[in-house]
C-alpha cells in the first residue's frame, strides 16, 4: 500500500469512550507516517472532537441513527474512493460492508471489534438482539478484507459468538501508549483537593459510570478497605449510574472519602499521583485504563473478567486479579497491593506492548496484506 493512498476510519461519533480514544491515537500514528486520513462519523459530535489533529478530514454523515448513515456512506465511497475503510464496532461494520456493495466500490473494508460480545449487556438481556448481532456478523464478516479483535480473549469470544473461523481474525492490541512528551508538572494540587492532598492512600478508578463497570462492588470493597487503611477513592468519569453510586456511597458510610468529579480530559496526572488503580468491570475486551495505569508505573487490582485484564496483567503476575462482583476479595487485594506494590519498572515495560507505534506497525501490515474481495 502506498503512503499517498487514503484510509478512512469509520466511527459512530467522538463521545468519550475507549474505542474513540484509541481510534484518535491510531489516526495520529498513521498520519505521522504520511497517510491521508478521512474520519467518517455517523454524527460529528462529542467531547473528543477537539483532540483531532488539524489535517484530518472529518466526514459527517449527519445520521441521527446509524442505519441512516448507509446511503450517505455509499455517496462518500463513490466520491472519495478511499483505498481502505476501517469500520469500528458493530453495527457500523455491517453498514460499511453494505455500503461498499451498494456503491460498487473496490474499497477494502476491515472490521474491528472492541468488545466481548457474549457478555454485552444488550445481548444478555435479549435473545432477539443476540441473534441479530450474531447472524449479521456470521454472514457479513466473511466479506470483509480483514477482521480485527483487540485481544486474544476478545478474538476467541468473537469467533465463538459469531461462528467465525479463528484463523480469519487478527489480533492487534489497541494503540494506547504514545511516545513520551515532556509535560509540566502540576503547579499545585488538582481538583478534587480532598483526594489529591493529605497523608492518606489514593485509590483511583477511571471509566464511564455505567452498569458494566460495576462501581457498586468497588464502593463496597473500598468501605472494607477503610476499616484498616486510611484511603480515599477518586472515580473519574460520568454516566447514567452517578445518582445510584452517590446514594450507595452514602449508605456505605464512605461518601466523605469518595470523589466523583466527572470526566477529565487528561487523567495522566492522576495516574502519576495515585497509589493504586482498580478496575471493577463485569466485562472488558482490552481495558485502556489498565494499560494507562501500567504506563505510569501504577499498581493495578482488577476483576478477572472476560477478557482483557488477565491478558494485560500476564495471568496476575503484574497485578492482582479477583472474581467479578467479589467485594471482599477486591478489598483484600487492594490492601495487599498498597502494602507491597509490584516492581514499577516491570509495569512500565509491559505497557510498551500497547504502544501506538507497535499498533500502527500491525495495522500497516494488515493494510498491505488485506485480501481483495
Amino acid at each position: 500500500m502506498k503512503e499517498t493512498e487514503k484510509i478512512a476510519i469509520f466511527l459512530p461519533n467522538l463521545k468519550v469512550g475507549g474505542a474513540e480514544r484509541i481510534s484518535i491515537n491510531l489516526l495520529n500514528g498513521l498520519m505521522r507516517r504520511g497517510y491521508v486520513i478521512d474520519l467518517i462519523l455517523a454524527s460529528a459530535e462529542g467531547a473528543l472532537l477537539v483532540d483531532l489533529p488539524p489535517k484530518v478530514n472529518v466526514v459527517d454523515l449527519k445520521a441521527a441513527r446509524i442505519r441512516n448513515g448507509l446511503f450517505p456512506l455509499v455517496a462518500y465511497l463513490r466520491r472519495a474512493r478511499p483505498s481502505v475503510v476501517i469500520a469500528c464496532m458493530w453495527p457500523l461494520t455491517i453498514v460499511a460492508l453494505a455500503a461498499r456493495k451498494l456503491a460498487g466500490a473496490s474499497t477494502r473494508v476491515i472490521v474491528a471489534e472492541h468488545a466481548t460480545w457474549s457478555t454485552a449487556e444488550e445481548v444478555v438481556k435479549s435473545a432477539l438482539y443476540r441473534w441479530q448481532v450474531c447472524a449479521s456478523m456470521h454472514y457479513a464478516y466473511t466479506g470483509a478484507n480483514g477482521i480485527i479483535a483487540v485481544s486474544q480473549g476478545a478474538g476467541d469470544d468473537l469467533c465463538r459468538f459469531a461462528g467465525l473461523d479463528r484463523s480469519a481474525v487478527t489480533i492487534i492490541y489497541n494503540p494506547v501508549v504514545a511516545a513520551p512528551e515532556p509535560k509540566p508538572a502540576p503547579c499545585g494540587p488538582l481538583s478534587p483537593t480532598g483526594w489529591w492532598t493529605g497523608g492518606h492512600r489514593r485509590v483511583l478508578a477511571v471509566g464511564t459510570l455505567k452498569p458494566v463497570k460495576d462501581y457498586g462492588t468497588l464502593l463496597e470493597a473500598f468501605m472494607q478497605l477503610r476499616r484498616n487503611v486510611d484511603a480515599r477513592l477518586l472515580i473519574l468519569g460520568d454516566g447514567e449510574c452517578r445518582g445510584a453510586l452517590e446514594a450507595r456511597a452514602e449508605s456505605l458510610g464512605v461518601k466523605a472519602s469518595v470523589f466523583m468529579p466527572g470526566y477529565v480530559t487528561d487523567p495522566s496526572p492522576y495516574y502519576e499521583h495515585a497509589d493504586l488503580h482498580v478496575l471493577s468491570s463485569k466485562s472488558e475486551a482490552l481495558p485502556t485504563v489498565i494499560i494507562e495505569a501500567l504506563a505510569a508505573g501504577l499498581p493495578v487490582v482488577s476483576t478477572d473478567c472476560l477478557s482483557g485484564p488477565r491478558e494485560i496483567l500476564r495471568d496476575g503476575e503484574l497485578g492482582k486479579l479477583v472474581p467479578v462482583g467479589d467485594a471482599t476479595a477486591m478489598a483484600i487485594a487492594m490492601s495487599e497491593s498498597l502494602a507491597a506494590p509490584p516492581d514499577r519498572s516491570a509495569l512500565i515495560a509491559r505497557a510498551q506492548d500497547f504502544s501506538v507505534e507497535q499498533a500502527v506497525d500491525a495495522y500497516e501490515k494488515m493494510l498491505r496484506s488485506a485480501r481483495p474481495r
